[in-house]
């Protein structure tokens, strides 16, 4: 068998393969959860993506933002200018900006009030927590409390949810978990965060 010839039957083998795992597939009928974690960059970055995916099919979209507070990023003004999307910045900062527990805590169970009324309103298709993760790993909320509130959301409606150190119980509930590995980040190099890559 000629090399030409050998990688077409391989070819042809690897598309029997993944045709007869889609006809196999099913729609779960709700919508699911992912989880983008890991202590590389890109986590809210791959959620924005999968936001304008979303806009491109005409579906509802909704982020409730977690810790980042007022800081003015570039995806917010995007979104800002394009519309479609539900917006709500519910953070005061990072943690180290607000050296306030009590106030942290207060922020983040608002936020996830503010979120567990746009997952289980029916409205969206689409429910962005942006550094959720964040909340959780500090303990200022509970993680049962966020299973809960996925739980009880509307069957149309998938979730994402981003920030480093996910909790065990999160990921083993999740539908997808993406765990980003950083490899090389300019900022170890003494390079400050960059607007329009960084924020």
């Amino acid at each position: 068998m000629t090399e030409a010839a050998d990688h077409k039957a391989k070819m042809q083998k690897m598309q029997a393969d993944h045709r007869a795992r889609v006809a196999e597939a099913g729609d779960p009928g709700r919508g699911l959860v992912l989880v983008h974690t890991g202590d590389g960059k890109g986590k809210s970055s791959s959620a924005f993506g999968v936001i304008v995916r979303a806009l491109g099919w005409g579906q509802s979209v909704a982020v409730v933002q977690f810790i980042k507070g007022t800081w003015i990023t570039g995806e917010k003004q995007f979104f800002d200018r394009l519309g479609g999307v539900t917006w709500a910045t519910m953070g005061e900062g990072f943690t180290w900006d607000t050296q306030d527990r009590d106030r942290d805590i207060a922020a983040a169970e608002a936020a996830f009030a503010r979120a567990r009324d746009f997952m289980e309103s029916g409205d969206y298709d689409l429910v962005v927590l942006d550094e959720i993760n964040i909340a959780l790993r500090y303990d200022y909320l509970d993680v049962q409390t966020v299973l809960d509130g996925l739980k009880a959301r509307h069957d149309r409606t998938g979730v994402i949810l981003t920030g480093r150190d996910a909790k065990p119980d999160l990921m083993d509930y999740a539908d997808l978990v993406t765990e980003m590995t950083e490899i090389k980040h300019p900022y170890a190099a003494g390079i400050k965060a960059q607007r329009g890559v960084d924020f």
